[in-house]
């Protein structure tokens, strides 16, 4: 789904609380990068919240609610608190602003936050003020947690708060459908399975299982079958199939054998923007191009196993680019939780589809990726470039 597709509903919600001229709407708008909200000196300036849906880098789809001061006053200033208190029913994560030692009613709004169960960043704007770094320590008795430090005004600490929001994000926060606009209601969908001894015998892996799943739930007509039967499976419609999945491992091989008229991607590359950002794993790919027999690329997996012969990660994907740039390049693998800390000696990152993974915990890596100024992709996308495809099949759920 574009962004100019998701309803505001399926978004994100952040909420931006603090006193009056804190400097709530100076930080929308340094996170936006665009001037959504009207920022003044003049107390007061934002009434009722002010909804901007947009989209950040590494968190997706999201509505910023820019809300009125905690410490608004008159009977104007009342109804603008009732408008924040509705707000904050919307909220998913809340940054609470500061830009001086809490006061008795951040103090209590901090608690009302925290009371409806939603996560919490305190900020601590104006942080080039020499005046408003003297509150750090009071912020950080009150919040538990250190504020991450930020200036609006310059910029400053900018990336780091969207990295504590990616950090602060449901655990449940997922895309809002794997197949998206690619499949509907009456579609013929063929899945090519993958033929992996990594699986377990006698069951599916888990993209597989949701992938399936969702398509029935879209009551869609579903036929599965295995690579060496994909010419029978095709002979047995009577007409060609709306799309194919097929295991990114025979994405060459599925795409000369499909017919014209069907679509094609592959779980892995669905993953890839069900748990993470399709665009940004597109972009990133065409390191490959960049890459020399001295570079190191690091593959990341999300579960953890043996490996066997013919792991995809550990064999398959290396072997391929080493064919392309040479044997003496360097290819380490990480799996389950472990993911260096430090990412400077690496030129790309291949992340696996991350069904193991919540959307939360990809992004984060994502968004440490690009803090490294690492580019990082994933399998499906990688073998598809490889393959020279990848500009052939569909991209967008």
């Amino acid at each position: 789904m574009s962004l100019n597709d998701t309803p505001r509903a399926n978004r994100l919600h952040i909420g931006i609380f603090g006193s009056t001229n804190s400097g709530k709407s100076s930080l929308v708008n340094a996170l936006t990068g665009q001037d959504t909200a009207l920022v003044s000196d003049i107390a007061g300036t934002t009434t009722d919240p002010v909804y901007k849906s947009m989209e950040i880098h590494g968190i997706g789809p999201c509505v910023f609610i820019d809300t009125a001061g905690f410490d608004d006053t008159g009977a104007l200033g009342e109804l603008r608190i009732l408008r924040t208190k509705e707000a904050l029913k919307k909220t998913d994560i809340a940054l609470m602003v500061f830009s001086k030692a809490p006061d008795v009613r951040e103090i209590s709004w901090l608690k009302e936050i925290r009371d409806n169960n939603i996560p919490v960043i305190p900020v601590l704007n104006k942080w080039d003020d020499e005046k408003v770094r003297e509150s750090e320590k009071a912020i950080e008795e009150v919040c538990s947690m250190a504020p991450v430090r930020v200036s609006a005004r310059t910029g400053e600490g900018i990336p780091k708060l969207r990295q504590a929001m990616i950090r602060a994000l449901p655990a449940d926060y997922e895309a809002e459908s794997i197949t998206g606009k690619l499949a509907k209601a009456g579609d013929v969908v063929l899945l090519v399975m993958p033929q992996d001894i990594q699986a377990p015998k006698g069951r599916l892996i888990l993209p597989q299982v949701q992938t399936l799943r969702e398509l029935l739930d879209k009551k869609c007509s579903v036929l599965s079958c295995t690579t060496d039967q994909l010419d029978r499976a095709l002979s047995s419609l009577k007409e060609a199939p709306d799309l194919i999945i097929t295991d990114s491992q025979v994405f060459k091989t599925v795409y000369e054998k499909k017919p014209a008229k069907s679509r094609l991607t592959s779980f892995s590359v669905l993953f890839a923007g069900y748990k993470g950002d399709i665009h940004y794993f597109v972009q990133s790919v065409r390191a490959i191009d960049r890459l020399t027999p001295q570079s190191k690329v690091l593959i990341a997996e999300a579960c953890t196993h043996a490996p066997l012969a013919e792991d995809i990660g550990r064999e398959k994907i290396p072997a391929m680019l080493r064919k392309k740039i040479g044997s003496q390049l360097t290819v380490d693998v990480v799996s389950g939780p472990d993911f260096p800390k430090d990412l400077s000696g690496y030129d790309l990152i291949i992340h696996c589809g991350a069904c193991m993974f919540n959307r939360k915990y990809v992004l984060s890596r994502m968004e440490e990726a690009r803090a490294g100024h690492v580019p990082m992709t994933n399998y499906g996308v990688t073998i598809a470039y490889l393959s020279g495809i990848l500009d052939k099949i569909d991209l967008e759920a």
